[in-house]
């Protein structure tokens, strides 16, 4: 499942606009409940090439969650975006 984007910047992210991210973080959604959980974040931290997924999942999830049920929904998914660009090698295509 790797990021599929059209470009890679000189400093290594993959750049991809926000509808490719979206996109591509629904295939980590794999109840398909519209959400993205503590472990379908982790598998995307560690597909992305990140280590320790897990446990950088665990902690930033907390972060990207902003009211606690343990999940990243849509009303969070700016949350996301930052996490993604942070942690993920992902930069966000803004238009």
């Amino acid at each position: 499942m790797a990021i599929k984007s059209r470009n890679i910047s000189a400093d290594g992210k993959r750049e991809m606009t926000i509808n490719e991210f979206k996109m591509w973080m629904k295939k980590f959604d794999a109840d398909k409940d519209g959400k993205i959980s503590r472990k379908e974040l982790a598998e995307a931290v560690y597909v992305s090439g990140g280590w320790f997924a897990k446990l950088k999942a665990k902690r930033k999830i907390r972060n990207v969650d902003s009211n606690g049920n343990g999940y990243v929904d849509e009303s969070e998914f700016k949350n996301l975006v930052e996490f993604a660009e942070k942690h993920l090698a992902v930069r966000i295509l803004h238009f």
